[in-house]
């Protein structure tokens, strides 16, 4: 993997050091997926009502689910640089572990194209967190969203990259 300080020059910055697109219209389309991770933190209490399914605003895990869905396919219009893809598929999976008072997000997206899908995933991450943050604000005021990041990426010119060992 490329690191940051190997790279000859950032892609979103053309020779002026002015922001652009990435022009990828010569790469070939090909079959790319990644996947991202993030878990947003909560009091033992709110899990425990999470759980039971007593929070006020309703299912708290399914909206989220969809939330994250949602701002998958809407990452071209938040992020000024991205290219919109055609996904062919978006998962959110969330997964409540009252043992250590958290919430796991793991998003997948994937695509036939011809950039990555790595914004989608973390999009999908980020936004689910927003809304189990949304939800869950009113019982808990302590509430942390922690470590989005990417997990691994499938296709492209780099190839397949695992970052770190899925849990």
């Amino acid at each position: 993997m490329t690191t940051p300080t190997e790279q000859q020059s950032l892609s979103h910055l053309d020779d002026q050091g002015r922001a652009q697109m990435v022009d990828v219209g010569a790469k070939d389309i090909t079959s790319r997926e990644a996947v991202a991770r993030g878990y947003v933190s909560i009091q033992p209490e709110t899990a425990r009502l999470i759980r039971e399914g007593l929070m006020k605003k309703g299912d708290v895990l399914t909206v989220a689910q969809i939330a994250g869905i949602m701002g998958a396919k809407k990452t071209a219009e938040l992020i000024p640089l991205c290219h919109p893809l055609p996904l062919d598929k978006v998962d959110v999976d969330l997964t409540l572990d009252e043992a250590r008072s958290r919430i796991s997000i793991t998003a997948t997206a994937s695509t036939s194209a011809r950039t990555g899908v790595e914004m989608e995933a973390l999009t999908a991450v980020s936004v689910a967190a927003l809304t189990l943050y949304d939800m869950c604000k009113a019982v808990d005021r302590a509430i942390t969203i922690e470590a989005i990041r990417l997990i691994r990426k499938r296709g492209g010119r780099s190839g397949d990259i695992n970052i770190e060992s899925e849990e």
